[in-house]
């Protein structure tokens, strides 16, 4: 089975991966984000955004669902953000057609909040310059992040994500168990 975090940047998600990895000790944790930093040093990205790639796109179907059949059994936990409805509907549309047990969590916080967290991040210690380029990348993508939820998928677990981690863990783990 694979659970997708969702969510803006700064909602929480690599929070609320670290804690269901503690909870479910024998999960996987796989970050899409990794395949976009692969991509990134072999082919130019011109919008800047290694999502635009449909390159990334099927590979990340590819990868959770070589995961999910390599490793049966242990949960596949994806954090990632994924807020364009096109893109969303392509990667998460491609692992139900796959035979995925997908769980989609999608968490919801304030623009404002986000704004505050995103202020707080260290991205690149030692590098100011990057630093602020990657916050001022992640607050410009607040507004289309906070409209998402208008479009996400039916099935989607909303959860605010403002919410103590533990409270978001327990129940995300207790979804899991009733829908596995």
């Amino acid at each position: 089975m694979l659970i997708w975090i969702n969510g803006a940047f700064g909602s929480g998600k690599t929070t609320l991966t670290e804690e269901l990895k503690r909870r479910l000790p024998d999960a996987l944790v796989f970050d899409p984000e990794w395949i976009g930093f692969v991509l990134r040093g072999i082919v130019p990205v011109p919008t800047g955004n290694f999502q635009d790639l449909g390159l990334w796109r099927r590979q990340v179907i590819s990868l959770a669902v070589g995961l999910v059949e390599e490793y049966p059994g242990r949960t596949v936990i994806a954090p990632m953000t994924l807020v364009n409805p096109r893109y969303s509907q392509e990667i998460l549309g491609g692992l139900r057609r796959a035979g995925v047990p997908l769980h989609h969590v999608f968490l919801k916080v304030s623009a404002g909040e986000l704004e505050r967290r995103i202020a707080a991040r260290v991205f690149h210690p030692g590098d100011p310059e990057r630093d602020e380029a990657a916050r001022r990348w992640c607050r410009e993508r607040v507004p289309e992040c906070v409209a998402a939820v208008a479009s996400l998928p039916g099935d989607t677990l909303v959860m605010d994500g403002e919410r103590p981690t533990r409270d978001l863990a327990d129940e995300v783990v207790a979804r899991v168990g009733r829908f596995g």
